[in-house]
């Protein structure tokens, strides 16, 4: 077993137990103490877990305020923006989730001739106002640390809409459990849109991979494809496509 690997397969055996002994961990994946506790330090420095005298625990990931999001990975999600909006056609009726990749799309599409954007995002709605493009925002409650609407269900009939192309975001993505977020509203507004879209792109930067958060969203089966950037380590793009899950590089500079 490769070490990221293996750091990837203590991560979650730790966050499945959430308080392991060391020596737990030595027997689990017949490594030495001296390996564990390498491993245990580098997932301690990347803070994923919490080491104590003879163990460690698991720290719960906290979502950050979108605002404060916007500015991380800026450049590559830019760049994963700029490569899902060239997938979009002429009379498209597409589907922009509230992530701060997707909101990157807004600028690159407004070339788009008779398109049609269906959006929970307010900033996403926001900045389309004045183009010519018809913009639908679901009607619901507003999440208010990402400017998203969702508990929608009561105002707005999913089952109308034709979505040819959703741009779904990722807190989390595992061969395992797929695509997670840290909202439930937000991840049952996302497997709406997902089940009546024609064909779904994930947009993530490289940071999302091998990370399961609060809630799952989908199985990578119900994906049509993961475009990300060209910082995925080659260990995880292996495992990702020896898996048969299409995955689209985008280049960004160092």
């Amino acid at each position: 077993m490769y070490t990221l690997e293996r750091q990837q397969h203590i991560l979650q055996y730790v966050r499945n137990n959430k308080v392991v002994k060391l020596v737990t961990l030595t027997k689990e994946f017949n490594v030495s103490m001296e390996t564990i506790r390498r491993d245990i330090q580098l997932l301690v420095q990347e803070k994923k877990i919490e080491k104590f005298y003879g163990g460690v625990k698991y720290i719960e990931p906290v979502e950050g305020l979108m605002d404060n999001r916007l500015t991380q990975q800026l450049t590559e999600k830019i760049a994963i923006a700029k490569t899902c909006a060239s997938l979009v056609d002429d009379g498209d009726c597409i589907f922009i989730d509230s992530g701060t990749t997707t909101y990157q799309m807004t600028p690159f599409l407004l070339g788009k001739e008779k398109l049609t954007v269906v959006t929970n995002s307010l900033p996403v709605a926001f900045d389309l106002i004045g183009s010519n493009i018809e913009v639908m925002i679901i009607g619901g409650k507003i999440r208010h640390s990402e400017k998203s609407v969702t508990s929608n269900d009561f105002l707005f009939r999913f089952e109308h809409l034709n979505i040819n192309k959703a741009f779904i975001c990722a807190s989390g993505v595992t061969l395992e459990k797929g695509i997670s977020d840290f909202s439930l509203e937000e991840a049952m507004t996302r497997k709406q849109l997902i089940n009546i879209s024609q064909t779904v792109y994930v947009a993530t930067d490289s940071s999302k991979f091998n990370k399961d958060v609060a809630i799952q969203v989908c199985l990578l089966d119900q994906v049509d494809k993961i475009i990300t950037d060209n910082k995925l380590s080659k260990e995880t793009l292996k495992q990702y496509t020896d898996a048969g899950i299409k995955l689209e590089i985008v280049e960004v500079g160092s």
